[in-house]
């Protein structure tokens, strides 16, 4: 353990979403745990975009980490790079708070959690979800018996982003860059968190937890990855996990996680920290929950031993799904006459979207079985870890499971600005 007093940080990658990490470490230096200690950049940032004194700068991440003496470094730099600088920080003692996608494939994730378990560091993977006091509290339900016996978990992400998001950075929306892995896509990152969630509410969260992954990856926009797809994960407990996501939504709503159970469920939008509890017997309960700082926990974990609230091997079973989207065949274009571009914002939409998320969630089916038109039967993957490229061995359509119960109200509109 680390003695009390504020801890240097190094931020790797202070623009885009890095401005929230940046904002959330000043947060934490007012209030004495933390001092940022510096800044790496490949241009560093100016005092107009830090808002007063600069810290130390630099765009070599190791020499960095040394002339500052940090003792945690939080990693928000391109996806493809994570793996490199988080064993770059661990061979020197530094301690991590590595953004999600902790890597582009299992093999560097892997390679990363390996390393930073053999230099012995404590490293936090970034699904700000899993800091929500709402996961333990609708496990804790479940098991109680809550909404009888568990039957599955659904994710439903209805978001919207125009095409000037996927030129934000020269790996955005992209599959590769310059023969190396980045897997940029609806499920892996805008919408990650829905799927960690769901995994985590189905109690599925280490690789060894994936029997078997389907995917349905689609694009409207004109891009490598996927901005239009589905997933559903079957687990060793015989439950599966559907995850259904969208950038190309006809409005932006806040995304959810649904736990299904024999005579209930439980409705968690993440970003609120809103729980909708239904059952048989009850009326409806709505429930609201506080939410513990990933940055802060590592902090906590350093100086008075307290437990990492998302260990790497906490995040295998996500992982297993980047790789199942990593080894798919590229997302097929949607045909022309499925989407339309919204007059004056610059956006691509896919018709009937919206409804299709949330019966993909409500149903636990993937969007070929709901009757999309303009998708294909789902590819499925063995469990393996699939260090190879390519496509996932053979294709499998499964009949949808029996309508779940109604769907839980309308949440308010919101538009995530990552």
């Amino acid at each position: 353990m680390t003695a009390p007093g504020p801890l240097p940080v190094v931020l790797a990658g202070a623009r885009g979403h890095g401005r929230w990490h940046l904002a959330n470490i000043r947060r934490l230096q007012e209030d004495g745990l933390v001092r940022l200690a510096g800044v790496c950049e490949l241009t560093p940032l100016t005092e107009d975009e830090y808002g007063g004194r600069l810290p130390e700068q630099s765009a070599d991440f190791g020499a960095l980490l040394e002339s500052t003496g940090a003792r945690i470094a939080v990693v928000c730099t391109p996806i493809h790079t994570h793996t490199d600088l988080a064993l770059a920080a661990a061979r020197r003692g530094v301690h991590l708070l590595l953004e999600k996608p902790p890597a582009p494939s299992y093999a560097e994730y892997r390679r990363m959690a390996d390393g930073v378990a053999a230099a012995g560091t404590a490293c936090q993977i970034g699904f700000q979800s899993l800091g929500s006091h709402a996961v333990p509290a609708i496990r804790a339900l479940v098991a109680d018996g809550a909404i009888g016996r568990p039957t599955g978990v659904g994710g439903a992400g209805a978001w919207v982003r125009p095409e000037d998001y996927f030129r934000r950075a020269p790996w955005a929306g992209r599959r590769r860059l310059d023969g190396v892995d980045v897997i940029d896509g609806a499920l892996t990152n805008p919408l990650a968190h829905a799927v960690a969630t769901a995994l985590a509410l189905a109690g599925s969260t280490r690789a060894e937890d994936v029997t078997g992954i389907e995917t349905e990856l689609l694009r409207a926009n004109d891009i490598e990855s996927d901005d239009t797809s589905c997933v559903r994960v079957t687990t060793a407990q015989g439950r599966p996990v559907t995850v259904a996501a969208t950038l190309c939504a006809e409005r932006a709503d806040d995304p959810y996680v649904l736990v299904h159970g024999t005579s209930g469920r439980i409705t968690f939008w993440y970003k609120q920290d809103r729980v909708l509890v239904q059952r048989a017997g009850h009326g409806p309960e709505e429930l609201h929950f506080g939410r513990t700082d990933l940055l802060e926990n590592l902090v906590d974990h350093l100086v008075t031993g307290a437990p990492l609230l998302v260990t790497p091997d906490g995040t295998g079973a996500f992982m297993k799904v980047v790789e199942a989207v990593r080894r798919a065949p590229d997302p097929a274009p949607l045909p022309d006459g499925a989407w339309h571009r919204v007059p004056g914002e610059n956006r691509r939409v896919v018709p009937g979207v919206d409804g299709l998320v949330a019966a993909a969630a409500d149903t636990l089916s993937l969007y070929s079985e709901l009757g999309a038109p303009w998708a294909s039967p789902a590819r499925q993957t063995a469990p393996g870890t699939g260090s190879g490229s390519g496509s996932a061995p053979g294709s499998a359509r499964r009949s949808a499971p029996p309508p779940a119960q109604p769907s839980a109200p309308h949440p308010p509109k919101e538009v995530n600005t990552r």
